[in-house]
């Protein structure tokens, strides 16, 4: 994930549909116009580690990102980690909140093959949902603490809101800042609290987004990317 990245491998596509065949068609049609595909929990809970296969198979010009967002103790993770590493994924999400000892045992089992994305706020929470967690501090403020142990833990990545990623490549300018909870300019917000649309977030600092709902429920969901990676074209 680099400055130089082109416009279209800047765009990862959340295929969180409900099996593995709705996930290869969506492929299918996205194929050349997208560089990534994220597969979630939904997707994966249902199929398993062979929908990845399936994908990288069927193909292999699309990177796998594989967004579980693992949180557990070092031991289980690094055995979660390997799994992952196995399966020739990109990408793999884990939860920032339990410090850099955590982050840095999960990059020490990640190697070089595989990316650690460290999941800073989830986008769908809010100053009010983040207080009824528990948490003295706003979501901004946590994603600062969160993005700086990213960054002394060597994660290849954060994942953060587009409100936030402004601050948070001034924290870990080297590492990718990859932005969910983007939605186009007439598309709705659903379930989303802390939403930018594609050129705001590309202004902002953000190396990659993730968009999955505007595209895949969009009528034409080939024009509905397009149309996303010429936005993200015309703000670099």
């Amino acid at each position: 994930m680099s400055a130089s990245t082109a416009p279209r491998d800047r765009l990862i596509v959340a295929i969180d549909v409900a099996d593995a065949d709705a996930a290869l068609a969506a492929a299918a049609r996205l194929d050349g116009h997208v560089g990534m595909l994220k597969v979630g929990l939904q997707l994966f809970v249902a199929e398993g580690p062979s929908v990845v296969e399936r994908l990288r198979r069927a193909h292999p010009r699309l990177e796998i990102f594989l967004d579980l967002k693992l949180h557990d103790i070092p031991n289980t993770m690094r055995g979660a980690i390997r799994s992952a590493r196995d399966l020739g994924v990109r990408f793999l999400t884990v939860h920032a909140g339990s410090g850099v000892d955590h982050l840095k045992a999960c990059v020490d089992e990640a190697g070089d093959a595989l990316g650690i994305l460290a999941v800073t706020v989830l986008t769908s929470q809010d100053a009010a949902a983040c207080a009824e967690a528990g948490h003295t501090r706003d979501p901004a403020e946590l994603v600062e603490l969160r993005a700086a142990c990213a960054r002394e833990a060597a994660c290849a990545g954060i994942v953060c809101s587009g409100v936030e990623v402004e601050r948070v490549a001034a924290i870990a300018p080297a590492l990718a800042r990859v932005v969910p909870g983007v939605r186009p300019a007439a598309a709705a917000v659903g379930d989303q609290k802390r939403v930018v649309t594609p050129a705001e977030a590309i202004r902002r600092g953000a190396t990659h987004l993730v968009v999955g709902r505007p595209i895949l429920k969009a009528e034409d969901p080939v024009a509905a990317a397009d149309a996303i990676v010429a936005e993200i074209a015309s703000a670099l």
